[in-house]
């Protein structure tokens, strides 16, 4: 079953960090995602987000209207996914409890993942939209 891990933070938070404090938590959530693959984890894609001042929402009916900005006014907001392939709910639990000690404040949340896209639907070498 494929679960996905979202990484809740408040931005502004993270947006203090220091770029050697950000450094030092990217490299313990690399550290992480390291020592789960070697367990078995079989982790996929992962992404950080770019901050909400970048985004765009699109609401649906029958002129779609687009908008500037993140769709809610959230004290927290979605910094980043991992995707992964467990066995189990509790293994994509353990998974996100050892992403979750990687960093001192945030939420993760697991929601398993129902495949809409057949494999290798994503371009091979697609750019990311910050480059």
């Amino acid at each position: 079953m494929r679960y996905a891990i979202f990484c809740y933070d408040c931005e502004d938070t993270v947006a203090a960090w220091s770029g050697a404090e950000d450094a030092q938590v990217m490299q313990r959530l690399g550290e992480a995602c390291a020592r789960l693959d070697a367990n078995g984890a079989r982790l996929g894609p992962s992404a950080r987000l770019m901050p909400t001042v970048r985004a765009v929402t699109v609401r649906s009916g029958s002129e779609p209207m687009v908008l500037d900005g993140p769709f809610a006014e959230t004290k927290e907001q979605l910094l980043g996914l991992w995707l992964l392939d467990c066995d189990t709910l509790d293994e994509a639990v353990a998974a996100a409890r050892e992403l979750a000690a990687q960093k001192s404040s945030g939420a993760f949340e697991v929601r398993p993942v129902q495949d809409f896209f057949a494999a290798g639907a994503f371009a091979a070498g697609a750019q990311s939209a910050g480059t």
